[in-house]
This record gives C-alpha cells, structure tokens and sequence, in this order.
C-alpha cells in the first residue's frame, strides 16, 4: 500500500481509497497567461510520477486537472495587448500543452476550464449565502471564515495566527482580513456573468472547488499541487467544501520548492527564465530526472549544471538502451503485465516508492541495474543482461522516465544540420555549434557529442 504524507495531518499515512482498485485525483493546473515557469514543470512531474506509480501497481486512477481560463492576470494582459481574454488564454494554453509534451507528462482524463463551470458556481455561491456562511459586499461576495471549523489546517496554524498575520487591505466591508472572494462584480471591460447576487465573475478558490467536485463527486481521493498552494488557495477551497457539509479531499499532497542557490533566473546568469526556455535547451527527460533525484517534498536546484549533469545521467541510461538494443515498455507501464523482470528489483522498487515516493533511491536502484547489466555483458551472460536491462526500462519507465530514444528516422535537413555543427566544431566556432545544437534539441532531438561526430536520438 502506498504511504504519502498528508499535509491535513503532517503525517505520511496510507492512502487510502474510496473505491477499491481505483483513485481519484485532483491537481491544480496552470492559469494561462504566461509561459509555464520552472516551477509549473516540477508541480507537473512530480503527479505525474505518482499518477504512473499507481497505474505501475495496476489501480485504476482518474486524473483531472483545471486551466484557469478568467483572472485578473488574464483580463490585464488583454487589455494591454488590446485582445480578448479567450485569445490570451487560448495562447498560452497551448504553450503550456507544448511544454508538457516535451516533459512526456500524460494527459489529465479531464482538463475542465473555469469559464465552463461558472453555472454550477453560481449555485454554489448561491447555497452559501443561502447558510448564512457567504455575505454580500458592494464588490462581490466573501466566505466568513470564522464560521468554518477547522479554517487554518492545511496551513497548520489555528485563526487567530493567521488573522493577526493577514494582509490589512482597504476593504472596509470585508468582516475580517481572511475573509475571500467568492464572487467578483462585474467593473467596465471585463468580462461577467449574470447571477442573482449581481453580475460578475467567479473567484479562484470557487472555481477548483466546484470543478473537483463536479467531475470526482465528495470524498475523492487525492488533492494535490505546488507548496505555494497550501495556503490560501487549498485551505479556501476545503474551507467551501466544509461548509456545504461535503466530503472533500481526503489527503493532501503537496510538492517543495524550485531553487536557484539564491541567484535569481536570468538570460545575463545563463539559468532558464522559463519551462519554454529550459525545455528549448535541454532534453525535456533531463528535468524529469533532476526532479527524480530529488524527494518530491524536498526543494531543487534548477540551473545549467544540474540540467547539464542530469543529462549525463540520461546518456548512462541511453547508452546500455542502444547496447543492447532495448525497446522502451508501452506507456504508461504495468509492471504486473511484463514478464522477465528481476523479481528482487521490483519488490525493492516498490518497497521504495510506496514510501512517500523515495524516488532518489529508487533512481539510484535504477543505475545499480545499470552497472550490474554492464557487468553481465561484459562476462558475456546475455540471458542475465537482458533481464536486467528489461527490469531497467521497466522501473525507468514506471517513473516516466523513457530511455533508448526512439526509432523516428532522421531527416535529410536534420542530418545536414548535424554535419554543418560538426564543421563548426571543427573549425572551433563554438558559438555556431551550440546555436545548431539548440535548433536540433528544440526540434525534440538529443544531442550528444561522440568521436564520430554528433549523435541524435529522441
């Protein structure tokens, strides 16, 4: 059984489900105004290992995951840029699935967006006010949340703490400083919905607590997302939950921070800027790995060198793949419908992994596999490699984490550009051949430097 750490306790306990054999899970996804950042791609790997882990042990999982589609910050770029909410969101919404294709993260079984559920918000809304627990001000509708038991456990500090350490704003209508908006009026420009406690728009804690609802139904399973979450957004959409007198999410699951050594992400320092601008310069599979390295709870450092060493780390993976021929598994894996795996690596692994997730040893086990299948083909014992190299790209595989590259050929252009950076190594024109190289890893090739030459695979 799985043991993950519940941020609602502070424990790591079994998780448990409400159905037998399946799991439900909800993780907040991305408001669409701007290039997914490097923290978006951690948030996204890190469930995206949990949800293949548990397709691996063969549970059925449901995955939903939301875009934010209306926000201020959606509404203020598009009335700089003189375009309309729906075009900026749509923009960057396909940035984002671009992205999470280049890290190999599966797609949610749903992707409901706000501006489709506004419906069942309002009646949401509506039964709120309704309790007596929701009040109406001259901008919107708030939650009184000294009226919802428990307010302040996500964050672990009882009311009175985080009253006394809220943010003061101007609003003299609101009754306290924790008090959140459950419904926005309607102001010239933007965009609104018709309700019967005025015109307007949803607030955001609405918003992912009236979708997880609508498609999981009470008592799901699993709520998770960034650290930055905890507070306030999931404890006011737990907040509405308890005070509808419904089942929520049963455990919490929450991901540590992306860290710069304390150096700020800048072009001028040589870090990325963005996921778009790591993902153009680097194989999407090394951030998957650097995140792997890492417990999901733990911070991590993204910047060139780590990018760059998790990459070595790829080439020992694709390196024994290529020599010995290694076909990578269907995904996602099910571990139980492969046969020819090392009994005791599995048992291992999963003995790893249903603690808390302890990818960084299960990484690691990997690698040991790695070394023994050198070893074993080295000693010319075939039969064991080969099951050692399948046990490789299974448990890599169980993780997201793909290896071998892939049987696309290589086109007519793509090899002209490979052979033009090897002329430019050459020469010494370094500046070229990584400008040559940054245009084939954005193309989705792996570049590696070998003694004849450049080397590319998916």
């Amino acid at each position: 059984m799985l043991n993950l750490h519940d941020t609602a306790t502070g424990q790591v306990r079994p998780l448990a489900l409400r159905d037998e054999g399946k799991v439900s899970m909800y993780v907040c996804g991305p408001t669409v105004y701007d290039l997914p950042h490097l923290g978006h791609g951690r948030f996204t790997l890190v469930f995206d290992v949990l949800r293949r882990y548990l397709i691996a042990r063969g549970l059925e999982v449901t995955y939903v995951s939301n875009i934010t589609d209306i926000d201020d910050n959606i509404i203020a770029k598009a009335l700089r840029e003189g375009r309309s909410e729906t075009e900026v969101a749509a923009e960057f919404e396909a940035e984002w699935w671009a992205a999470m294709d280049r890290l190999g993260v599966l797609r949610p079984d749903a992707t409901p967006h706000a501006t489709e559920f506004v419906t069942g918000m309002i009646a949401t809304i509506n039964e709120l006010l309704d309790s007596g627990v929701a009040y109406r001000t001259s901008d919107g509708v708030y939650l009184d949340t000294s009226t919802v038991e428990g307010y302040g456990l996500l964050a672990g500090q009882p009311l009175e703490s985080l009253r006394a350490g809220a943010r003061i704003e101007a609003d003299e209508e609101k009754r306290s400083p924790l008090d959140f908006a459950l419904w926005k009026a309607a102001k010239p420009e933007e965009p609104a919905w018709e309700a019967p406690f005025g015109a307007g728009r949803p607030g955001w804690h609405t918003e992912c607590v009236v979708m997880s609802l609508s498609l999981l139904g009470d008592g799901f399973d699993l709520h998770g997302g960034g650290l930055d979450l905890k507070f306030p957004h999931h404890e006011n959409e737990r907040a509405q939950s308890v005070a509808l007198g419904r089942p929520f999410a049963q455990h919490w699951a929450h991901n540590g921070w992306v860290m710069v050594d304390g150096e700020k992400m800048s072009k001028s320092l040589g870090n990325f800027t963005s996921l778009t601008d790591l993902l153009a310069k680097a194989d999407g599979r090394a951030y998957r790995l650097l995140v792997l390295r890492s417990h999901y709870r733990a911070p991590i450092e993204v910047t060139t060198d780590t990018i760059a060493d998790a990459e070595r780390g790829l080439g020992r993976l694709d390196t024994l793949a290529r020599r010995m021929d290694l076909a990578a598994t269907p995904s996602p894996v099910v571990l139980g419908e492969i046969d020819g795996l090392d009994p005791q690596a599995i048992e291992r692994f999963v003995e790893l992994m249903d603690d808390d997730l302890q990818t960084p040893q299960a990484l690691g086990l990997v690698f040991e596999l790695v070394g023994e299948a050198n070893t074993a083909l080295d000693a010319g014992d075939e039969e064991r490699a080969g099951q050692l190299g399948a046990t490789v790209v299974a448990l890599a595989g169980a993780m997201g984490l793909e290896i071998g590259g892939s049987t696309d050929e290589i086109d007519v252009a793509t090899l002209a550009l490979a052979a033009e950076r090897d002329e430019a190594r050459a020469a010494k024109d370094f500046v070229r051949s990584d400008e040559i190289r940054e245009q084939l890893q954005a193309a989705g090739w792996v570049v590696e430097d070998t003694p004849e030459g450049t080397l590319l695979h998916r």
